[in-house]
């Protein structure tokens, strides 16, 4: 069992300068990491991300939202509730995208996509702290968060602060007694897939001095190590599904590949690096890497799209050995299925606003533009 005096939410570094995402800054940039032996950012690379961008540009709808499917997942499946209207979820990555290869609000050649998406989440902030539009969920009120602290932490606003930790408050408000999070506010039950989003959106918050109390960290951590697959069932391999996380904490419930990211994310988010859970969810995410592509990359399912942005997260978190053969192989996937227009698919999910948010944030992870990507 995880010692829970070790889960606090902790720094992951000073926030950069404001930057203006200029190709010049991008390549100094991946110099440095370069020189820190860290992953060098390639031109194909490069040119994949200023395709996706300018893509996303393209597609922002006049009241700087990005227009998708409205809904939630269901087994296999996406249930769409709504259509034809802006997606708050996917407008916050969108706009992270965007910041993640340097560019803010009012700077950067995107700065005015930035800071309208600023403006269609910041009018998504309910009375009571509660951020949705068109029934939109807790997901989405966590993706939603973490921009906004995002955007605090790259460029200081007073009324961005100010909603920030009303939503902050929020999430903190709607925790469970498990320790966690569903699709609706203040739901009893909980699920990984949602826990971590809030938990990553409580750190980013943290980061920047929002009020956090320990309490729901400890009962989130525990969560989360409740959840973890550490009984040994007998079969062998990686059948048994021992260093996985279960989509809830009770014993029957599935564990998988994406389930298994975002448990290592969301324990690195609560504030815990080192131990036996992470280090067994690493090998388990190395070992299963090259199958979960081929089941799941091409048609852009959004298992495929939310397991990686937690794998990503978790194996550059980690470092050596795991970061780099990691992201060498997903960075030849993304490349090898960007669309010819420039976005990436997401047949099963919101759709490929989506999938371009997400590919174009993985890739942009080696920049480290973005505050929450900070080692």
């Amino acid at each position: 069992m995880l010692p829970f005096l070790l889960a606090t939410l902790t720094l992951a570094g000073p926030a950069p300068a404001a930057a203006q995402g200029s190709r010049a800054q991008q390549e100094a940039r991946a110099a440095g990491a370069a020189a820190a032996g860290a992953i060098v950012v390639t031109e194909e690379q490069a040119r994949a991300v200023e395709r996706g961008l300018a893509w996303l540009a393209d597609h922002q709808a006049e009241d700087g939202s990005w227009v998708a499917l409205i809904g939630y997942k269901q087994y296999n499946d996406f249930k769409f509730t709504a259509e034809g209207r802006g997606h708050l979820g996917v407008t916050a990555l969108a706009g992270m995208a965007f910041m993640a290869g340097g560019h803010v609000p009012g700077r950067g050649r995107y700065g005015r996509q930035v800071e309208q998406a600023l403006d269609f989440v910041l009018s998504c902030v309910q009375d009571d702290g509660y951020i949705t539009r068109s029934g939109t969920r807790m997901y989405d009120h966590a993706f939603a968060t973490l921009f906004l602290a995002e955007i605090c932490g790259m460029t200081p606003r007073a009324d961005v602060r100010a909603a920030l930790q009303k939503s902050i408050d929020f999430i903190v408000q709607s925790q469970n007694e498990e320790g966690g999070w569903r699709y609706e506010p203040y739901s009893p039950e909980s699920d990984m897939s949602v826990v971590v989003c809030q938990v990553l959106a409580l750190r980013a918050a943290r980061n920047i001095g929002i009020r956090v109390p320990k309490a729901t960290v400890d009962r989130a951590a525990r969560y989360v190590v409740e959840s973890a697959v550490t009984q040994d069932f007998g079969y062998g391999g990686d059948h048994d599904g021992l260093g996985t996380f279960r989509y809830q904490r009770d014993g029957g419930s599935r564990s998988s590949f994406a389930l298994t990211a975002a448990g290592v994310t969301a324990l690195n988010g609560l504030g815990v690096y080192s131990d036996e859970l992470i280090k067994k969810g690493l090998d388990y995410l190395a070992r299963q890497l090259a199958g979960f592509n081929r089941d799941h990359a091409a048609r852009g399912h959004y298992f495929f799209w939310y397991g990686h942005y937690y794998g990503v997260q978790a194996m550059y978190t980690a470092g050596s050995p795991y970061w780099e053969p990691y992201f060498e192989t997903l960075r030849a996937t993304l490349l090898a299925n960007q669309l010819p227009d420039g976005s990436w698919p997401n047949d099963v999910g919101p759709g490929l606003a989506y999938g371009t948010a997400s590919a174009v944030l993985i890739l942009e992870i080696p920049y480290r533009f973005l505050p929450i990507f900070q080692r």
